[in-house]
């Protein structure tokens, strides 16, 4: 019996090694999807707790120390934003540590790519803990929430342009009839696509009993961008005498501001360029996703990309989910069962669209402004 139980302990025990060693690869190999696991994770447990966590936070008394309890939806929004701090100090302090990591033998990138029952650990505490603080400190993540957030379009905006620069210069780079050909039949679809969406548009926020000038000059403008942008792209001094030259940097750019003027918000970052691999955060190929070994005296091998920065995108992409939960946490004057709506989320699309048509032409125009410096 004695030996049978050994027996058994010794091939448990090799069994847990055998999970933990084989777990332990496929984290390695998969740490920025595993990333974005814990931050989906984060965003549906936010959900839940904005769902269903008010009737809880109205009994702690550190949270509603108010002589008169405020309405059901500010325990909503309170529930978020200290969730989404937890999240945010989680990503905040990998991007601290991770700061001149530039080789993967050094010993902060197993951690990068490691070490999941810690960190995972450390995410709960670090959650858990927010709901101990006192409002103070929520409210002024709360404020900076909202620059934090519009730090994070703005990134989007730059991933964006430099995803279809790259894109439409590695077309336009094979000098083949062929690839001319894709790139005009792409650039025809998208702007077809744009202004299709925009007539959609105009039927679904311009009712014709309710005076919505407002929502048509948004829309009007977009078209007026598209034009503006077509306009500008091809004209010889810009596009360098090139026809198809920055045609399918322009379609993209105006169906995004199209989209972004009109339709909800996603958590996705455009993917970059192959070619532009180390400035590419949260997507890329497997085979980088190594990290293994940091023994001495190893041959140097670069990192792939900047540990410091794709932490940086999930902390500022903590505060952005927080603000859309509460709809830039306005949502106790407006429809709280809904998520993402109301006046601060529309201006901040607009503004997140000229933002990006701002961005896009001063590509454009810039070598002209000033033809001494190198924009390649």
């Amino acid at each position: 019996m004695w030996c049978a139980s050994c027996l058994a302990s010794a091939c448990a025990g090799c069994a847990c090694n055998l999970c933990t060693s084989a777990a332990a690869s496929v984290t390695r190999r998969s740490a920025r999807l595993a990333y974005c696991g814990l931050f989906a994770a984060s965003l549906i447990l936010s959900f839940l707790l904005r769902q269903f966590a008010a009737p809880l936070l109205q009994h702690i008394p550190w949270i509603n120390t108010f002589d008169d309890t405020p309405p059901e939806e500010w325990f909503q929004m309170n529930a978020v934003l200290r969730l989404s701090l937890g999240n945010f100090l989680f990503f905040a302090i990998f991007a601290l540590t991770m700061i001149g990591v530039k080789d993967q033998n050094d010993r902060r990138d197993a951690w990068h790519h490691g070490g999941w029952i810690a960190k995972f650990a450390i995410w709960v505490v670090l959650v858990v803990l927010m709901f101990f603080v006192p409002n103070i400190v929520i409210t002024v993540y709360e404020i900076l929430s909202k620059f934090g957030s519009g730090l994070f379009l703005l990134v989007q905006v730059v991933m964006l342009l430099d995803f279809t620069n790259n894109w439409n210069d590695s077309w336009v780079e094979k000098d083949e009839q062929k690839w001319e050909i894709a790139l005009l039949v792409v650039t025809v679809i998208c702007y077809l696509a744009t202004f299709a969406f925009s007539g959609v548009l105009f039927m679904w926020f311009n009712p014709s009993d309710h005076d919505c000038g407002l929502n048509v000059f948004f829309i009007v403008l977009t078209m007026i961008l598209a034009f503006a942008f077509a306009i500008i792209a091809l004209h010889p001094q810009v596009s360098m005498s090139a026809l198809v030259l920055g045609m399918l940097t322009t379609v993209l750019s105006v169906v995004y501001s199209a989209v972004r003027a009109g339709s909800s918000t996603t958590f996705l970052s455009p993917p970059s360029s192959p070619r532009s691999g180390a400035r590419n955060p949260l997507l890329g190929d497997s085979n980088v996703e190594e990290g293994k070994g940091n023994s001495e005296g190893s041959e140097p091998r670069p990192v792939s990309y900047s540990y410091t920065f794709f932490h940086l995108i999930f902390a500022l992409a903590s505060m952005y989910s927080a603000m859309l939960l509460t709809g830039w946490t306005s949502a106790t004057s407006e429809r709280s069962e809904l998520m993402d709506v109301g006046w601060t989320t529309v201006w901040v699309r607009i503004c997140t669209e000229w933002s990006t048509a701002a961005l896009y032409i001063w590509t454009l125009v810039a070598p002209l402004l000033f033809p001494d410096r190198d924009f390649s």
